[in-house]
């Protein structure tokens, strides 16, 4: 043998003088084996570092026991806290992970399916990219009948599978937020239509504020999902001293931008301007000063999502299709009240 290959069941064969279907029954218990063998083989396999190959143990069952995960930047503590919840639950259940980032690209997503579907995984969990219109890629491994749960960013079809948090309801009660402390002149940094967490938010800002009669239309709505955008859309604000009461943002990193520039140009949060983001990563806990947010709760999401896809894989019962959503918290800090850290209830039930 080779130094650095793995072991095989030959190498195993060969050193004990029997044959491989030998050492291959005598790993699995195989009732024809004697147990002296048996014990003999998995003291020489253990001797060898021998690892069965998981992939071709799954060729022979029908079954890989590896879930595949789809998710758009691994670096978003989202998406991170979202993938603990994944693997806790999996591995409880006897799953191993196989984590593939789309990096917010429609054919690297596509491209991450076709490699998990050849891979054999048993099943899929995915948040499509920013970048997804079409979704035939993956109604059609659907259609195959390996199981797909969509989460945080499903498609806007209802036809599948979906671990989501009400991203209206969270929406409208940050805007609500900021409405009760006395902001009316409010802009809504949003993300893009065709993700429905995007629209979703949007939408919830919009009926907010048309509930409190102090909606003006589009002018109060920028497309802005990324810190360096904000930044940008402040500085413009502030040149032309045309500077918002408020600004809820789509994500938190957007938030942060704005703060960020606003600090910049000498206006004061929240005194001036009040922000309020969405996520509750990590960095929403370290900025001057802290942010208002609503947190998403990704582990939960992780976790049920993962339940979800395991009952179909082991059921293999693929209908009626499911819709679990996450509750979410409003967090109140000194982006929006000096000196504030308030959980404001559960939202999106």
């Amino acid at each position: 043998m080779k130094k650095n290959t793995p072991a095989t069941i030959k190498d195993i064969a060969k050193k004990l003088g029997v044959s491989a279907s030998t050492v291959s029954r005598a790993l699995k218990d195989h009732p024809d084996i004697s147990q002296e063998t048996r014990e003999l083989v998995k003291k020489t396999a253990q001797e060898l570092d021998y690892q069965p190959n998981s992939l071709a143990l799954g060729l022979h069952s029908g079954k890989s026991n590896i879930i595949g995960v789809v998710i758009p930047q691994i670096k978003h503590h989202f998406f991170s806290a979202v993938i603990s919840g994944i693997e806790e639950c999996a591995r409880q259940a006897g799953y191993n992970v196989m984590i593939c980032q789309s990096n917010e690209s429609f054919e690297r997503e596509v491209s991450n399916i076709k490699t998990l579907v050849s891979l054999r995984v048993d099943g899929i969990l995915i948040s499509i990219t920013k970048e997804t219109k079409s979704y035939d890629h993956l109604f059609n491994v659907m259609n195959r009948k390996m199981p797909i749960v969509f989460f945080d960013r499903p498609p806007h079809a209802t036809l599948c599978d979906r671990c989501i948090i009400d991203d209206y309801a969270a929406a409208y009660a940050a805007v609500e937020h900021l409405i009760s402390i006395g902001r009316k002149n409010i802009i809504h940094f949003s993300g893009p239509d065709n993700v429905r967490i995007g629209a979703d938010r949007k939408r919830g800002f919009i009926d907010a504020m048309k509930r409190h009669k102090i909606y003006k239309g589009d002018e109060q709505i920028f497309k802005c999902d990324k810190f360096g955008e904000a930044v940008k859309i402040v500085e413009n604000f502030c040149k032309t001293d045309n500077i918002p009461e408020a600004i809820f943002a789509v994500n938190d990193m957007t938030a942060i931008g704005a703060i960020t520039s606003f600090t910049k140009n000498g206006v004061k949060i929240p005194e001036q301007v009040a922000v309020a983001g969405f996520t509750n990563g990590l960095i929403s806990q370290v900025t001057t000063p802290q942010l208002t947010t609503i947190d998403q709760n990704g582990s939960l999401i992780g976790q049920k999502a993962t339940n979800l896809l395991i009952k179909r894989i082991e059921t293999q019962i693929f209908e009626p299709f499911e819709t679990v959503i996450v509750p979410t918290k409003l967090i109140v800090r000194g982006s929006t009240v000096k000196d504030a850290e308030t959980e404001i209830g559960d939202l999106g039930f």
